[in-house]
């Protein structure tokens, strides 16, 4: 466990089920995250994600918590190949949870631990042109914005661009 102010990341445990599916089932986050994440959420979804998460090794997939209930995730993906000191990031915050600085904080938690745990000298996400507060997100824990990656996505019926952000460790 990794606290950042009152928060923590931590690994994802078999009784966040029911707290995780019930603030992922929301619209508003599926709109901006890979058509993997479903919608609706069910609890089955919940359990299924979090198997995945304990499965990871290494443990690279972690909930955002208060010491009552996991509302969130973030994780990053290794890359491999010539990509191998690359990892991409992703996360998603319950909606009562938006607004606060929290999914900032954990930006930077989880950053701070992937270079100093893995070797990495980049960290990478996408974000939809349609969600600006994740692009805020990123800016905040020091990610640069690299590029618009023209009409990339099909979300949601649409075709849309996102943007490219990046945080890299000289």
């Amino acid at each position: 466990m990794i606290e950042f102010g009152e928060w923590q990341l931590r690994s994802l445990e078999p009784a966040d089920a029911p707290s995780l599916a019930r603030h992922a089932n929301n619209r508003a986050i599926w709109r901006n995250v890979r058509d993997r994440f479903p919608h609706p959420y069910t609890l089955a979804d919940a359990e299924a994600w979090i198997r995945h998460a304990m499965d990871q090794q290494p443990e690279t997939i972690f909930a955002i918590a208060s010491d009552t209930e996991a509302f969130g995730c973030i994780g990053f993906e290794l890359q491999s190949d010539v990509h191998r000191r690359s990892a991409e990031v992703g996360y998603w915050l319950g909606e009562p949870f938006w607004g606060q600085g929290i999914a900032t904080g954990a930006l930077k938690t989880l950053t701070e631990y992937a270079f100093a745990e893995f070797g990495l000298v980049r960290l990478y996400a996408h974000v939809y042109e349609w969600n600006p507060a994740s692009a805020r997100v990123l800016e905040k824990a020091g990610f640069g914005y690299e590029g618009c990656l023209r009409k990339s996505v099909t979300k949601d019926g649409q075709t849309i661009d996102q943007w490219l952000y990046a945080m890299v460790r000289e």
